[in-house]
């Protein structure tokens, strides 16, 4: 079997196991997706807690295939398997070997993130193919230097960016190489050109920003936690450190089954391949290690999703000497069982756990509401939902026939109904339901 059809075939299992899974076995969607549902019900250049594309694309998704499920754990693993793809692309080009680059993708099962949590479609998930293709455009552009990948560098920055702030990070690392690559070389004005791209695509969140008191980056901010202590400044970075390690051990484990011959490791650190490499695998999280370090500011662990797409390829490249490609039997064992493993668990956690987020039973709910709506207003159809708990009103949003407009700018109406309750409106009509009867699954 030829590498490429392995890869197909790896892309495809993952992508249907990945997709059926959730789709069986969970009642509702995760929250996080509900959430980018019900922002992409009223889209905007950005949201309360996030840029905008992590709603733009559920939103797509709903314009074509409605409330179904499914939909949108599929996007989910487009995201992922698209992330795979450049990851190969990149390996390729670095590693010069089909086999190995193969491997560098295979590698990835071996951490959580691009397995046990991609069924939830988010800010996290969403950053991952703009990541992988930033790495790739950002490598071609300083080895065939054409004016094309310095143009696609820009947009897929822009794109990562306004998928989650923290992608500045990679970016700061692509720069962090460039100065490099620039002080080697003879500067050009087309190294301008990813910068004016990017600029030009992220304009419009930022007026966004201006004119909404910079919100989204001050839940950010809010998110991180205040410093109490002046022992925040090494317990959070330490607690983070000791995480990375943590969620990293299968990983590593199934690279040990891939080392077999006692070789000499021969690398030539003069190369640009392999300082691009270090770079953009450890600059962004060594900068986000003395984020924590400097604000004491607590790092949560999925924020770290797309930081470790490109961590097969840098055991390859330093490994490959010692690994015997005729001899991988023990390694696909440990992959497979890993591969496997992954589903299984959780499967049995979504049917055996009956309190989770996706046990939710926000179908039956959306019913009583249109029912309860129509006796009063037989008329009119729900068109627009506010409400403060944008868990309940996403769900509402998502399952309601009509699809309505979730927004908060109804919130300040003198008839609205307070505290937990929610409100329905439609042509100036309204209709106030208390969260009694949302909690009520009969």
């Amino acid at each position: 079997m030829t590498v490429n059809k392995k890869l197909l075939i790896f892309l495809s299992t993952h992508l249907i196991i990945w997709t059926l899974i959730p789709s069986v076995t969970n009642s509702n969607l995760p929250l996080d997706t509900i959430e980018a549902l019900a922002w992409g019900s009223n889209l905007d250049w950005g949201f309360i807690k996030h840029p905008p594309l992590s709603a733009l694309f559920p939103e797509i998704f709903y314009q074509i295939f409605g409330p179904q499920d499914w939909a949108y754990y599929f996007l989910s693993q487009l995201f992922v398997i698209i992330a795979f793809y450049y990851v190969y692309l990149f390996s390729l080009e670095i590693l010069n070997n089909n086999n190995y680059a193969f491997l560098s993708v295979i590698l990835l099962e071996g951490i959580f993130f691009y397995n046990f949590t991609t069924p939830e479609f988010n800010v996290n998930v969403c950053q991952l193919p703009f990541w992988a293709m930033a790495v790739y455009y950002g490598h071609q552009c300083f080895n065939k230097n054409k004016a094309k990948d310095y143009f696609i560098l820009g947009l897929v920055m822009a794109l990562g960016f306004l998928s989650k702030y923290l992608f500045i990070y990679l970016i700061l690392g692509v720069i962090i190489f460039y100065f490099y690559f620039i002080k080697k070389n003879n500067f050009k004005i087309i190294h301008f050109l990813p910068g004016i791209i990017f600029l030009i695509i992220i304009f419009p969140h930022i007026l966004w920003l201006t004119e909404n008191n910079y919100i989204t980056i001050l839940y950010g901010l809010k998110r991180t936690g205040e410093t109490k202590v002046f022992l925040d400044h090494i317990i959070q970075p330490l607690t983070f450190l000791s995480k990375q390690i943590a969620i990293l051990i299968p990983f590593f484990l199934i690279s040990f089954f891939l080392i077999q011959k006692k070789s000499e490791i021969n690398c030539n650190y003069k190369n640009d391949n392999l300082i691009y490499l270090l770079v953009v695998n450890f600059a962004p999280l060594l900068l986000i290690f003395l984020t924590s370090l400097l604000m004491g500011a607590k790092i949560r662990t999925m924020w770290m999703t797309p930081f470790y797409l490109y961590f097969g390829t840098l055991v390859i490249y330093f490994f490959q000497n010692k690994i015997n490609l005729n001899n991988l039997k023990n390694f696909y064992i440990i992959f497979i069982f890993f591969f496997l493993f992954s589903p299984l668990l959780y499967g049995y956690i979504s049917i055996t756990q009956k309190d989770k987020r996706t046990d939710y039973d926000g179908s039956n709910i959306a019913k009583v509401v249109a029912q309860e709506w129509f006796k009063n207003n037989r008329n009119y159809e729900i068109k627009y939902i506010s409400g403060k708990n944008e868990w309940i009103v996403g769900n509402l949003s998502y399952h309601l026939k009509s699809r309505p407009s979730w927004t908060t700018q109804l919130l300040d109406n003198k008839q609205m109904c307070f505290d937990k309750n929610f409100k329905v409106t439609s042509n100036d009509k309204e209709f106030c339901i208390s969260d009694n009867l949302i909690t009520n699954k009969k």
